[in-house]
């Protein structure tokens, strides 16, 4: 059992928009990491961070990572920081990983109506640009394609993304 494709990118790159109407298009479940570590311990990210700590949450979403790839069939969706772990690196080498990338301006625009982004509090513009300048390199290391979202829509995504799982020699990088 592995997933039909894992979604991976910064904030605001439409992983959990655009995970949810791939897994109806392809008729699977989504199981997204972020949520799985919420209900393990029954807090929202933003207060794990404030609570136990940026290192003590990268333990559980690595579990939760890991026991996900093990376990499910659909489409899985990790939260943005997830690369960040070797270990995670490691294990999503053997799925197919899609990177969604966002340009600054349009994740911007996204996440100012979205959740508390522990990460990004203060100057969201400079501190998602120095965000994504540090994990870009991890993105490019476990991505099987790339997608840049920015001036997508969900559906135009959702189409690519069923092509390429439907037909993997056209993978390439959008």
């Amino acid at each position: 059992m592995r997933p039909v494709a894992v979604l991976v990118g910064p904030p605001g790159s439409g992983k959990s928009t655009v995970g949810a109407a791939l897994a109806e298009r392809l008729e699977v479940s989504l199981r997204d990491t972020d949520h799985d570590v919420e209900a393990l311990t029954g807090c929202a990210i933003a207060d794990l961070f404030v609570e136990r700590g940026e290192e003590y949450f990268r333990e559980l979403e690595s579990e939760a990572v890991r026991a996900a790839l093990e376990s499910h069939s659909g489409v899985l969706s990790l939260g943005g920081g997830a690369i960040l772990r070797r270990e995670t690196r490691l294990a999503l080498a053997a799925h197919y990983v899609v990177w969604l990338d966002v340009s600054v301006h349009s994740a911007v625009k996204r996440l100012e109506m979205n959740v508390p982004r522990p990460l990004l509090l203060g100057n969201v513009h400079s501190k998602f640009i120095e965000l994504h300048r540090a994990r870009e390199p991890f993105y490019r290391e476990v991505a099987s394609s790339r997608i840049d979202t920015s001036d997508l829509t969900v559906e135009e995504i959702v189409d690519r993304l069923y092509e390429q799982i439907r037909h993997p020699a056209k993978e390439s990088e959008a």
